[in-house]
């Protein structure tokens, strides 16, 4: 959640924002920082480099994690999760991800260790995902059918 908080500080987007206004914000700020920008400067460029990659990986874990992506995605995400088996996890900081069968991958951010621990030695890991993970966390989707997104 930390990261989300930061993410939202450094694009200057609120909780609530629309996805037109984040991605307004993204291109003001692309269009500032883009390291092409700043051909003769080596020092700026580099910096510019730097803070365009950080913009980025803002832009698209904001996107990914919006109001409005969530609800266009809830139909696949709740088919997902209801039909599909666990085929790894891996947490770290937090964050939980799991992949699914079907080859779909959600992070979930914000995971305590102690609800982990409880889901790792769950009888049944789907089932304990899907009461105590999937609907109680703060998610975004991290691939697609083995593609990452």
């Amino acid at each position: 959640m930390k990261k989300i908080v930061e993410y939202r500080k450094l694009i200057g987007a609120d909780k609530d924002i629309k996805l037109n206004d984040l991605k307004t914000l993204y291109r003001n700020f692309m269009k500032e920082y883009h390291p092409d920008k700043f051909q003769d400067d080596d020092e700026n460029k580099a910096g510019a480099e730097e803070k365009s990659k950080k913009i980025i990986e803002a832009y698209h874990t904001l996107v990914s994690i919006s109001a409005e992506t969530v609800q266009a995605n809830l139909e696949n995400y709740t088919k997902t999760i209801s039909t599909s088996g666990i085929s790894d996890i891996e947490y770290k900081s937090k964050r939980l991800r799991i992949d699914f069968a079907d080859g779909s991958a959600y992070e979930y951010i914000g995971v305590p260790e102690n609800t982990y621990v409880k889901f790792i030695n769950a009888d049944s890991q789907a089932r304990f995902a899907r009461r105590h993970i999937c609907t109680s966390f703060l998610y975004r989707q991290v691939s697609k059918t083995g593609v990452a997104v």
